[in-house]
Parts: structure tokens; C-alpha cells; sequence
């Protein structure tokens, strides 16, 4: 009897380490993976690959000649939008440089591309302030203002980062931070891709190629 209790102990050992290993195997089996993102973002160059994202979406809006417009206005368009706002120091009108150069390097096809401007400062950005501003700039960028409560409603949409940094003055002396991507929206309304707004002419122009021409809308 002696002689048998080492074996015995021995199976016992090696079944308790047989079923050690098997729970080891399906509990990584059954753990969960990593989150990704749904839309399976990637970087594409400087630019931000974001493929399905739920990004954009209807919205209401006043251009700076005075028509109420919607998202539908643009439909069988391709859209490259902006958001800033007028008394922005450095980004903004570096950005909008930036789209009027590319806008010249793009050639013939910017007749079915539609460049917007929209406001995140309402209550400074009226229709009138924005149409002054934009003369400064390629006269195919159309500038939309509207409510407070309408502009919150498409930086959400749109996924844009905003917030009001108050100055001590109080008052209209205060300044914006935002995001700086150009957004490019697909004639169908569906969102394509985004590239930084400090990019060159040449940069934006040379995207735009690339990826207006993965579709057979030209």
C-alpha cells in the first residue's frame, strides 16, 4: 500500500495541472479583446482614416447672404468644412489660406466641391462679420452662422472640440479653442475623411485627389 500512494499522488498532481491549464485556455478564449474603435481608425499620413465613424448629420443653418440652408442644399456636392470663428488669432485664417491655395491647385473639379466655413462663436460670427472676413479669402468658401443651440448641435454631429475661454474683461474679449480638421463629406452626405487645417495647398489639394478619386462620383 506503501508503494502506491506516490503514484497515486502523482496522478492527482498531474490531473489538477491538466485542468489548471484548461480553464487557463478558455478563459482566454472567452476574455474579451481589446476595444476598438467601430469605424477601425488608422492614421493615414497626417491625416485621420476614421472609415465609418459616426460623424456629421443634418443640420440648419443661415449663409452669409442670407439664406437659410440645410445639409440637403448640398447634396450631389462634395463638402470640405471648417470650423472656427472670426477673431481667431492664428489657426483660422492660416486654415482658410490654406483651402483658397488648394482650391487654385485643384483645378476644373472644385465645381462639384463646396468649401464651408462654419462658425463655433455665434454670438460674435453674425452673417455680416463673416461675409466681411471671408473676403479675404477664395470667394467659393461659404460661411454659415446660426442660434447658439444650432451650432452646438453640429459640432456635436460633427465631433468638433470647443470651448469658450473667457477673459477676465468680460465681455466679446475672449477667445475660442477648437479643433482644426477640414472635414470631407462624400456627395452623399457620408463622411470620408479629415486632414489637419496647418496643412499646405499643396498637402489639402494632392488629399483631396486621392480621396475624391476612390469615388465614382467625378
Amino acid at each position: 500500500m506503501m508503494k502506491r500512494i506516490p503514484r497515486l499522488l502523482v496522478l492527482v498532481l498531474a490531473l489538477i495541472a491538466a485542468v489548471a491549464l484548461a480553464v487557463v485556455g478558455v478563459l482566454r478564449v472567452m476574455r474579451p479583446a481589446p476595444e476598438t474603435f467601430a469605424s477601425g481608425s488608422a492614421t493615414v499620413g497626417k491625416a485621420i482614416r476614421t472609415g465609418t465613424a459616426a460623424i456629421g448629420g443634418p443640420f440648419t443653418l443661415v449663409s452669409t447672404n442670407g439664406d437659410n440652408v440645410t445639409d440637403q442644399n448640398f447634396r450631389g456636392k462634395w463638402l470640405l468644412i471648417f470650423f472656427g470663428y472670426t477673431s481667431c488669432p492664428d489657426l483660422c485664417p492660416t486654415a482658410l489660406a490654406n483651402v483658397s491655395a488648394a482650391l487654385e491647385k485643384f483645378g476644373p473639379d472644385t465645381s462639384q466641391l463646396q468649401p464651408l466655413f462654419i462658425t463655433v462663436d455665434p454670438q460674435r460670427d453674425t452673417r455680416e462679420v463673416m461675409a466681411k472676413y471671408l473676403k479675404s479669402f477664395d470667394a467659393r468658401i461659404l460661411g454659415l452662422t446660426g442660434t447658439q443651440a444650432q451650432i452646438n448641435g453640429v459640432t456635436k454631429n460633427y465631433r468638433v472640440y470647443v470651448a469658450l475661454d473667457k477673459s477676465e474683461k468680460g465681455g466679446d474679449d475672449y477667445l475660442v479653442s477648437h479643433s482644426a480638421y477640414l472635414y470631407l463629406m462624400d456627395p452623399t452626405g457620408k463622411f470620408v475623411n479629415v486632414i489637419q487645417g496647418n496643412e499646405d495647398g499643396d498637402a489639402i489639394a494632392a488629399w483631396l485627389r486621392k480621396e475624391t478619386n476612390r469615388s465614382t462620383w467625378w
